[in-house]
């Protein structure tokens, strides 16, 4: 089926149930960069990435220019941490509305997430959810969240071989994640309730609890889009 519009899914907490762990995974690595103290409201960073988050405190912690020569060394102890626990399980309805997207209709789907690479990886698989490894982008190597999603629609159009998307609706959890879409002028959908009331205060257009709320027609007509 040709692919005339675009999905961005972001993947902590919007896919799968692992924010928590990888909050711990991001601690754990950072510690063993000698860094105990860190400032856990991630809102207080100018970008909510792994990548960024660790440049900051390691470089409060050193005094030192961070460098992303560290990444892999990070990304391969956080990666350790994350495997010590139980797999991640979606969010409800996730894997069945991944493979509607790409086998049912015109969106082509790429993920953005602000995590580290193979972490990101590890709970798509471990949640079963359909990935495509050339159409998601990470923070390895970028620091802001808008760039991640620019990258992450570049590689959609190059594996999808299109020139451009008539729309594109960013689906995420957090108020980064709205912060974004508005900054690039794509359609937002948040997914979970815990920052509903963030939701609220953006006047984002629409919301689901869980992906068994999905409908695609309803939320084109919400957005606009038909």
């Amino acid at each position: 089926m040709t692919k005339k519009n675009l999905i961005i899914l972001d993947i902590d907490d919007t896919l799968t149930k692992s924010e928590e762990k990888h909050t711990d995974s991001l601690l754990f690595a950072m510690n063993h960069f000698g860094i105990k103290q860190i400032d856990t409201d991630w809102r207080n960073y100018k970008n909510a990435t792994d990548s960024y988050i660790f440049s900051v405190n390691y470089e409060n912690t050193h005094q030192k220019k961070f460098s992303f020569d560290l990444i892999p060394e990070f990304e391969s102890v956080m990666t350790e941490r994350f495997l010590t626990f139980p797999d991640t399980p979606e969010i409800k309805g996730a894997q069945k509305i991944v493979d509607f997207f790409i086998n049912q209709t015109n969106y082509a789907v790429c993920f953005a997430t602000g995590s580290i690479l193979q972490p990101a990886f590890l709970k798509l698989q471990q949640a079963k959810i359909n990935m495509i490894p050339q159409v998601l982008e990470s923070s390895n190597e970028i620091f802001t969240r808008e760039n991640i999603v620019k990258s992450a629609i570049e590689k959609a159009k190059q594996y999808y071989n299109v020139s451009d998307f008539q729309h594109i609706i960013s689906f995420g959890d957090g108020l980064w994640d709205v912060t974004t879409a508005q900054n690039l002028g794509v359609h937002f959908v948040g997914v979970n309730k815990k920052n509903i009331s963030d939701f609220q205060k953006m006047n984002i257009k629409h919301h689901i609890n869980d992906w068994t709320e999905f409908d695609l027609q309803e939320t084109e007509k919400k957005l606009g889009i038909i």
